[in-house]
């Protein structure tokens, strides 16, 4: 695991990276990240462990898989307020230092809170006016990008449903729209990158978000189990597309 650690107010704060070494000749890398940093005050199961549990299988998942690409298993620190879309974000200067470091970014996904599910009527909410196109029951998985990354929020989409059984819907959207650059995609947009977010939704679904009642008891383990297999599958598709 490598440390790439940097100041902030005179803390020493980390982000911490696997690379999985890939086989193809140009180097192409694919960036999954999710940051282990929570809400002050709030004990952060789904935002984000549920996010850095994903990670962690992801790892198991692909430790012994023959890539294609370069990918790269990031541990991302100060994704919330008061550093959220700041300089001092984790994964803003994850890809800042990737860009200047001239890796060449396929794709990045961000995993951000993924384990939380209802069937009840009405437990998905959304911005103005997207509940004309997308369902009522909070019982999906979002795959979230903005505008430019519009291609791959479509092909995740797509190879997400051709390899898994759990309901998906995607959306690629303008960046500035609630809750689309709600998360470390947003860094990779600012570097030009591709990038999209992973989702339960987080506070369009789940009301326990950013409060002392984010605890492990709210977790749907089997229906998030079924989704980070999906992603897995999806993740080693990516990695072997050039």
């Amino acid at each position: 695991m490598i440390d790439n650690s940097y100041q902030v107010d005179r803390e020493t704060v980390r982000n911490l990276e696997v690379v999985l070494p890939g086989t193809m000749r140009d180097r192409q890398t694919l960036i999954i990240g999710a940051h282990y940093d929570t809400a002050r005050g709030a004990p952060g199961a789904n935002d984000n462990a549920s996010g850095v549990a994903a990670l962690l299988e992801l790892a198991r998942m692909l430790k012994n898989t023959k890539l294609g690409k370069d990918v790269r298993l990031v541990f991302l620190v100060n994704e919330e307020p008061p550093f959220f879309q700041t300089d001092s974000m984790g994964s803003r200067v994850y890809a800042r230092k990737l860009h200047n470091d001239h890796v060449a970014v396929s794709a990045m996904i961000s995993l951000e809170t993924v384990g939380f599910y209802s069937d009840l009527p009405g437990s998905q909410k959304y911005p103005p006016f997207l509940n004309l196109f997308y369902p009522s029951r909070g019982n999906f998985i979002g795959f979230v990008g903005n505008a430019a990354s519009g291609w791959l929020v479509r092909d995740v989409t797509k190879k997400f449903r051709q390899s898994s059984q759990f309901r998906s819907e995607g959306i690629a959207a303008p960046a500035d729209w609630p809750g689309v650059g709600w998360s470390d995609q947003w860094s990779f947009w600012q570097e030009g990158s591709p990038a999209i977010m992973i989702t339960d939704t987080a506070p369009f679904r789940y009301r326990y978000y950013h409060t002392p009642a984010d605890s492990a008891d709210k977790i749907d383990f089997d229906r998030m189990a079924r989704v980070v297999a999906g992603i897995g599958r999806v993740v080693r598709a990516l990695a072997d597309t050039s």
